[in-house]
């Protein structure tokens, strides 16, 4: 029997998580420690899966199959694409700079209170979220999907709710409301969308007989599967919601911007570059390839909330007074390109969405543990509380720079590949759609330029004088993601290679082909 390197990776952290959870409460030290060494080793597994994934070979590869539930027909079934092993990558390289980055957000403030231990508690969760994320990546049994779908709400309730952002303007009993609050709308919110998502899985069940999507792809091929037409857009829209809620798509993102102001700013990267990838991840591997001609009767009206999702949420950043909140609608706002670019259903689009979870990982990640340093020091998430930050903290400000600039996907670095591809596969079939999507770039350039003019230039004000620049620790977060965005904007070639033959896959799932272009005969 071969090794099981899927169930080892998503194994990992997770028996880290019970780990680092069991450290004596007065060994916080050792509890960090301890969390980092198992993202790095869970890195490490993850960079295997990805050195031994073979872009040409199966659609799924490195499988594992085993009878979980016998009586309901629930396998414990694993393997990856191209489209999963690159987010479960991205999944486990972003864990060990979250735990760096939120290294000193769960200290207790008062040592008194040892019984509860918050530090282990914090960096527990964290690995657990981890956990559940790379499997949820990893599983080709619906059933087992949809269990992680749901189960990662919990911790990341907790993360939401117990461990919230200390840089409040009000007294403390209103910063606990306003975490609380955060927290149950997110619950909720998700809740709602997997309960609707579990009433489509049982349907699902009963019209083909088993959750496992190699043997219903296997039954549509040889024909013995077939859905009435009704039947397959009610399942459809039951999947889709709930990944939509969990995107998120408008008008189901409301949840988002309380979510990642309320939260630590690792915990808020945790949300948007890690949990929330799991939702338009699955619109390509359970939507597309399990209802095709529901897909394609769907797709004009989700591309029109797609083009809402990315005006609206960057009309929204652009006025907001919040640096975090400003963040998270800028996401919601990416979130609609990535939308935008699955259901466009072209290989360019597919392509350039895949690339753009990736590369928006990465690049909300950077700007937003930034962001958190930035705001630590200052005590204020209030931008109106900035200015000067460059003369003072010349590093921290550029950093913050290149993280905005990747925002706005400058070309050169790594989400202008993920944009152009998104815009260049919606212009070939829905022209339209690409023209409204641009106006998302050039309000991009707005809300991000304006944010560093107003927190990183001008006078120095009277809070920021003294800040310190960006520490050791900082640094080590914060430069290699500089670095990956810089390196795939130039040369997003090994990315691309992973990615495109998954793509090709989905598009057959649903019978699309790229759209000729019109070439006007010579006279």
């Amino acid at each position: 029997m071969s090794f099981p390197l899927l169930t080892a990776t998503a194994a990992l952290p997770a028996i880290g998580a019970i780990a680092t959870a069991a450290v004596p409460a007065a060994r916080r030290t050792a509890a960090k420690w301890l969390a980092l060494l198992f993202s790095l080793a869970t890195l490490v597994l993850a960079g295997v899966a990805l050195a031994r994934f073979e872009p040409g070979g199966a659609r799924y590869q490195l499988t594992e199959s085993h009878a979980w539930i016998k009586d309901f027909g629930v396998r414990y079934e694993l393997g990856v694409d191209g489209i999963g092993v690159a987010l479960m990558a991205l999944t486990a390289l972003l864990i060990p700079f979250v735990i760096l980055a939120g290294w000193h957000d769960a200290d207790p403030l008062e040592t008194k209170s040892s019984r509860w231990r918050p530090t282990q508690g914090f960096f527990a969760l964290i690995l657990m979220v981890e956990a559940m994320v790379i499997l949820s990546f990893e599983a080709t049994d619906v059933f087992l999907f949809y269990i992680l779908f749901e189960a990662m709400l919990i911790p990341m309730y907790f993360l939401i709710g117990g461990f919230g952002d200390r840089a409040h303007t009000g007294s403390d009993e209103n910063a606990a409301a306003q975490r609380s609050y955060a927290a149950v709308k997110f619950l909720l919110y998700n809740l709602v969308g997997g309960l609707i998502m579990l009433a489509a899985v049982i349907g699902l069940y009963v019209v083909a007989g088993t959750f496992s999507l190699s043997e219903i792809a296997e039954a549509r091929a040889n024909g013995s599967l077939s859905m009435a037409t009704s039947t397959e857009r009610w399942l459809f829209l039951g999947f889709f919601f709930a990944f939509a809620v969990k995107a998120p798509l408008w008008p189901l993102h409301t949840w988002l911007p309380n979510a990642m102001g309320e939260a630590t700013s690792p915990v808020a990267v945790l949300i948007t570059a890690v949990v929330d990838k799991v939702g338009t991840f699955a619109m390509l591997r359970f939507c597309l390839q399990l209802f095709p001609e529901a897909s394609k009767w769907a797709t004009p009206v989700i591309l029109v909330l797609a083009l809402i999702s990315i005006v609206y949420g960057a009309l929204l950043a652009v006025g907001q007074r919040d640096i975090k909140r400003l963040i998270a609608y800028a996401s919601i706002s990416h979130f609609g390109f990535i939308i935008l670019g699955i259901f466009a259903m072209t290989s360019q689009g597919q392509s350039g969405a895949t690339l753009y979870m990736v590369n928006h990982g990465i690049s909300t990640a950077a700007l937003m543990l930034v962001a958190g340093f930035l705001i630590t020091r200052r005590g204020s998430r209030l931008i109106a509380d900035y200015g000067g930050v460059q003369k003072v903290a010349p590093v921290l400000a550029g950093t913050f720079l290149i993280g905005g600039l990747a925002t706005l996907s400058l070309p050169g670095l790594s989400p202008f590949v993920s944009e152009f591809l998104v815009l260049v596969g919606t212009f070939s079939a829905y022209p339209a759609a690409g023209i409204v999507a641009t106006i998302g770039i050039v309000l991009a350039a707005l809300y991000v330029l304006v944010l560093y003019q107003r927190t990183m230039t001008g006078p120095v004000k009277a809070g920021v004088q003294g800040m310190a620049d960006l520490k050791a620790r900082e640094l080590v977060v914060v430069l290699p993601l500089i670095a990956l965005l810089i390196f795939l904007g130039v040369y997003p070639k090994p990315l691309t290679e992973i990615v495109n033959p998954a793509v090709q896959h989905t598009l057959s799932d649903v019978q699309k082909k790229d759209p000729q272009p019109e070439v006007e005969a010579a006279k």
